[in-house]
């Protein structure tokens, strides 16, 4: 039996035979540009993938038609130039079929990832959704601007504090009752979370001394068990009057004043005998109700009265600790809690509400 012979030329036919074959599921590349159009991008983009594959199989180090190329040297003189033609022209038509099949190809890829990514700049925009002020901070700015307008200075300050600012300075020494109903939130020894912007004043009045007047708001802690009028974190504000010759009446004229640009001319106000231990003599005030103007509603619980913080003329104790002459300056104090008042103005029944961040009932503040 004699082995078939196999010559340098039917090599390269073979090898162009074999790349028309496995080139046939790609004349669709090299057709009418019609023929692409449903071609949709991710389809495109593996038919590339395969051309370029395709390309190594058949051009490559490996391939065929590089065999062929070593084996010139090996051809006859005579028969050398004419084998090299051979070759060059087998590659040569394999390398125009690939490049336009591969640039028809590209060309697609880019119309359709033009087309996928195109904005139609006649339809109308959608709008970045803007953000608001949330209701508390819009009833603090709201009680800033009425006392900034009173010549009252915005105070701010640390919510971590020493006992001495939180208590001692206040006039609540250790084992003082007042401390159990301000109990608040302790972290290392002898600091604690603030349980009242008062913490403000005293930092002001030593920093500043006398005259002062100014209004401290702000976040402070307590261990409140939450409920709809109870949280363990709120917003209060303090306002603080330190000069010659201030008296109750001073008191009662600030705050019959403020409560009247909050919530109307018409509102009047009232005081009651209360304690607390940095005033003496101290009192709680109330204000006709916005609402039904006195007559009783569900908002002030059919009293035509609001109860809206405490006041009271600042302790000499306070004044001492922060090195004022009790006997040369005199002072009041008032806080309320914004939270509450925020509750009362908007009529919500759960002041947790303020805090859960749910956007269906923020939006309502738009």
């Amino acid at each position: 039996m004699t082995e078939t012979n196999v010559t340098p030329e039917s090599q390269v036919e073979a090898a162009s035979k074999a790349f028309e074959q496995e080139f046939e599921r790609f004349a669709r590349f090299t057709g009418d540009s019609n023929e692409l159009a449903g071609l949709d991008l991710e389809a495109a983009i593996a038919g590339e993938r395969a051309l370029s594959e395709l390309r190594t199989r058949h051009l490559g180090k490996k391939s065929a038609l590089a065999a062929a190329k070593k084996l010139i040297g090996r051809v006859a003189p005579e028969g050398r130039a004419a084998f090299g033609q051979l070759v060059q022209a087998a590659e040569a038509a394999v390398t125009e079929a690939l490049e336009k099949a591969e640039q028809r190809l590209k060309h697609h890829i880019e119309a359709a990832r033009t087309a996928r990514e195109s904005i139609d700049v006649t339809e109308p925009g959608r709008r970045p959704r803007t953000g608001h002020r949330h209701p508390i901070t819009i009833l603090r700015e709201r009680l800033e601007d009425i006392f900034v307008s009173l010549g009252y200075a915005i105070e701010d300050g640390r919510e971590i504090e020493t006992d001495f600012y939180n208590f001692d300075a206040l006039n609540i020494p250790e084992n003082h009752p007042a401390r159990a109903w301000q109990d608040t939130f302790y972290t290392t020894e002898g600091f604690a979370l603030r349980s009242q912007t008062s913490t403000v004043q005293i930092h002001a009045m030593q920093r500043r001394g006398a005259p002062v007047r100014m209004i401290a708001p702000g976040r402070v802690f307590r261990r409140d068990t939450p409920d709809p009028t109870h949280n363990p974190m709120f917003y209060q504000v303090e306002g603080l009057c330190v000069d010659r010759g201030i008296t109750m009446a001073h008191l009662k004229g600030t705050v019959a004043e403020f409560l009247r640009r909050m919530f109307g001319p018409d509102t009047v106000t009232r005081f009651r005998p209360s304690y607390f231990p940095f005033t003496e003599p101290s009192a709680e005030f109330d204000f006709s109700c916005f609402k039904c103007k006195g007559a009783g509603c569900r908002i002030c619980k059919n009293s035509g009265w609001i109860e809206l913080g405490g006041s009271g003329m600042v302790h000499p104790n306070v004044l001492r600790a922060v090195g004022i002459d009790p006997q040369e300056y005199s002072g009041f104090a008032f806080g309320l809690g914004i939270d509450r008042m925020c509750a009362l103005m908007y009529e919500l029944d759960d002041i947790r509400l303020l805090f859960e961040n749910d956007v269906r009932f923020l939006e309502k503040f738009e």
